[in-house]
């Protein structure tokens, strides 16, 4: 009975395997337009289309991270300069990016750009810190993508939406955490809505790795100064040890980080490459066998074991 059990199973993981193995033809052919690729994940997942021969179309927030990219990728990747909060700036780089496929549509979406900071108990906080982060992080996106659907339909192509475990759990206060749970809903309604035009939608969720938004000085830099523009009472309220508190929690975070974000850009690059993409990936360590699992448990037993 026990062997019949394993070998079902070892089919079935088999099945699985061979399934996600399989690579698209022609993917010299096909354009995708990823954000946020002045450094991070954008950065290195830009170099890995270009040395698959895919056609990478960069955005950048500025002109010193677009040259650099070009300076370490070939002539087929082309670079434009984009302010995700700026929706002149989105529209142009659309025409642009239009302009580029033509007939062929664009097969790739990545919504890569993202920011972390402001970052703080929730009540330390002021509106337009919320405000900072989900301009980026959920109405950039969101802006970035309904100016590109058109192209994207045409080639029945792919979006690939970067989330993060804070989409699956709230770990901290500010914007971060609420802009990554609308990704997720984004990603969901876009997911459903636009299987009718062949157009398949992933999300990445991954945990802690070293990038620009996770640095941990710029954090710890961030929480101070909102403790220090906080009134009197109110940081008697709280008291200096849940400031420090706070400020080891986020240092603890950025310790745990990893360097290797290939485990992040490898996910992106089976989402725009694979014939049956996923519709999650879970990205790193923390986020394969703690986070996401704990995600799926009742709330009572995460929030005793995030220590809420």
């Amino acid at each position: 009975m026990w062997l019949l059990l394993l070998v079902i199973l070892g089919l079935i993981l088999f099945y699985r395997w061979h399934r996600q193995s399989q690579v698209l033809e022609n993917l010299s052919d096909k354009y995708v337009f990823i954000t946020g690729c002045d450094t991070g994940f954008g950065r290195q997942i830009a170099k890995q289309l270009d040395t698959r021969g895919m056609k990478v179309l960069a955005a950048c927030l500025t002109e010193a991270g677009a040259k650099e990219l070009e300076r370490a990728t070939s002539s087929r990747l082309r670079t434009v300069i984009l302010n995700v909060t700026d929706s002149q700036s989105v529209s142009a780089a659309a025409k642009w990016a239009a302009d580029i496929v033509t007939d062929k549509g664009l097969w790739g979406l990545v919504n890569n750009a993202g920011i972390l900071i402001p970052v703080s108990p929730n009540e330390w906080l002021k509106k337009e810190d919320f405000l900072r982060i989900l301009d980026v992080n959920i109405l950039g996106m969101i802006d970035v993508t309904l100016n590109l659907l058109p192209l994207i339909r045409k080639a029945r192509g792919r979006i690939v939406n970067v989330s993060s475990i804070a989409g699956r759990h709230a770990l901290c206060g500010g914007g971060y955490c609420i802009s990554k749970f609308g990704v997720e809903a984004f990603s969901d309604s876009l997911r459903r809505e636009l299987k009718h035009f062949g157009v398949k939608v992933s999300i990445i969720n991954p945990d802690f790795f070293k990038t620009e938004i996770l640095n941990s000085t710029r954090l710890k830099e961030n929480i101070t100064n909102n403790w220090k523009k906080m009134s009197q009472n109110l940081r008697n309220d709280y008291g200096e040890h849940y400031y420090h508190n706070y400020c080891k929690f986020i240092e603890e975070i950025c310790s745990r980080s990893s360097t290797k974000l290939t485990l992040v850009t490898d996910c992106m690059e089976h989402a725009l490459t694979a014939v049956h993409p996923w519709t999650r990936y879970s990205a790193g360590p923390y986020a394969k066998f703690l986070y996401m699992p704990l995600s799926y448990l009742p709330t009572s037993v995460a929030d005793y074991i995030l220590g809420s």
